[in-house]
């Protein structure tokens, strides 16, 4: 018994009991739908490895039920095929049919083996197809780095910038918005270097009390200033061997970013009230969410220790650049809190799943994670359902549904960029799958021309068709 799900939809009842029994033989679970409209809602309750549909049903067509079954797929992250059936001297439908993406096609009246040898193969297509996405799983996950999540070819250049890097000392500015994930970088040129069995000092410069920060950084002698009732190492002295994580680095005041220069430049510094010299052996990796060429201008930063920390930048990516990995990120957090709270919580619903998907995220990652942590927590089944999710989430969803004919503007206000930015990242993936991945044909779809199309894609990153 293969167990394979099943979907057929005909409108005659009699070929809907007879294609029930011929497979179900060979031991397909199979379900049955006289509509387009009834076979996607009862996708939306149990997703079947093979869709097999006729072209000719009442309503919307086999054609716009291939296509919108694989819109769905695609934005589910599922894996379908499609066999269509078609009538006598139809093959041109038939053709526009693999077009659109399905695996194969039996014209009527057809023979029975033919069918279940056409059945059996788009079937193998699909345990092909799922090996792959396995395949492609294990080896992002091969390519991540500690907890750093995403398949995107954002991502992929971090991952090659932190391999290029890790083994080495050179210095690293990251940069990037905040919740963005820059400490996470950090640690993992840190923990993949030649460093990693030493230590990992992480410091945020700006929660640091100004009168403080040369004390915490680099220690003070006892009776050096009020307070100082014993002597102090300080935290560069402590990572010695190590690494140090300069997070907010443009909130140093002038006078530690003296003495940081001559620490990169020269790998020494004077404790405060000391008078002897430490020598260290640190690796500095640098933040910033500011725009620290802007503060240089201005001045409060110092330009000679602006290039020295940025020998090599590291720009990560806010997640708004980077959507295609939110329903990765999803799953990993929900794995994450479904083990810290000893919660059964196993995934999103559908609608659930593509409120999440088209929230902007002001805060990044760190947004998605806090998401993720309360939805889990509240979550009292094992999916986590629109309610789950803040409300500003499902309000956004409502927004973005009534865009194309809005009939006030939004209480809550809409952040239009991403919401366009969206909208066209969406349709530009989908054209180029109707189109086999070939841009020109991609274009004239979209009705636009092939540089322009080619602008887009540039754009939003996908210029390999991602």
């Amino acid at each position: 018994m293969s167990g394979e799900r099943v979907l057929v939809v005909d409108d005659e009842l009699s070929m809907r009991e007879f294609l029930t029994i011929l497979l179900e033989r060979d031991g397909y679970v199979v379900e049955v739908a006289s509509t387009a409209e009834q076979a996607l809602l009862m996708m939306e309750e149990a997703w079947p490895e093979l869709l097999l549909t006729d072209m000719n049903l009442p309503g919307a067509s086999g054609l716009e039920l291939l296509q919108k079954a694989h819109m769905r797929a695609a934005r589910l992250s599922k894996d379908l095929q499609v066999v269509v059936v078609t009538g006598y001297g139809t093959e041109e439908t038939a053709i526009e049919a693999m077009k659109l993406g399905a695996a194969n096609y039996v014209r009527k009246p057809f023979n029975n083996d033919e069918l279940r040898l056409v059945v059996r193969r788009a079937l193998g297509l699909a345990e092909l197809a799922a090996e792959n996405t396995r395949l492609k799983s294990s080896l992002a996950n091969h390519l991540h780095f500690g907890n750093l999540v995403g398949s995107s070819p954002a991502m992929m250049r971090i991952y090659d910038l932190i391999r290029r890097v890790m083994n080495n000392r050179i210095n690293c500015l990251i940069i990037g918005e905040s919740g963005t994930g820059k400490e996470l970088i950090a640690r993992a040129i840190h923990d993949n270097g030649q460093r990693s069995s030493e230590a990992f000092v992480p410091i945020n410069c700006g929660a640091i009390p100004e009168n403080l920060v040369e004390s915490e950084l680099f220690g003070h002698k006892k009776g050096s200033f009020t307070g100082a009732v014993a002597d102090k190492v300080g935290l560069f002295e402590a990572a010695d061997g190590g690494t140090v994580f300069l997070d907010e680095v443009n909130s140093l005041p002038l006078s530690a970013q003296v003495k940081l220069l001559r620490v990169l430049q020269e790998q020494r510094f004077t404790p405060v009230g000391s008078v002897r010299e430490v020598s260290v052996n640190v690796r500095v990796i640098a933040a910033s969410n500011a725009d620290l060429e802007g503060i240089v201008r201005e001045g409060s930063f110092r330009e000679d220790l602006y290039y020295r920390l940025n020998v090599v930048q590291v720009p990560m990516p806010p997640l708004r650049a980077r959507t295609e990995d939110i329903p990765e990120l999803i799953r990993f957090f929900t794995r994450r809190y479904s083990k810290e709270y000893g919660k059964s919580v196993v995934g999103l619903s559908a609608e659930a799943m593509r409120l999440a998907q088209f929230w902007s995220y002001p805060g990044n990652v760190r947004e998605l994670q806090n998401m993720m942590e309360r939805a889990v927590a509240l979550c009292p089944g094992s999916i986590i359902q629109p309610e789950d999710l803040p409300a500003v989430v499902r309000k956004n969803h409502q927004t973005a549904a009534s865009l194309s004919e809005p009939e006030a503007f939004p209480e809550q206000g809409l952040d239009l960029d991403v919401l366009l930015a969206r909208v066209e990242q969406k349709w530009l993936r989908l054209a180029l799958e109707a189109a086999d991945g070939n841009r020109t044909k991609a274009a004239r779809l979209l009705k636009m021309s092939f540089r322009s199309f080619r602008y887009r894609l540039a754009k939003f990153d996908l210029s390999e068709g991602g």
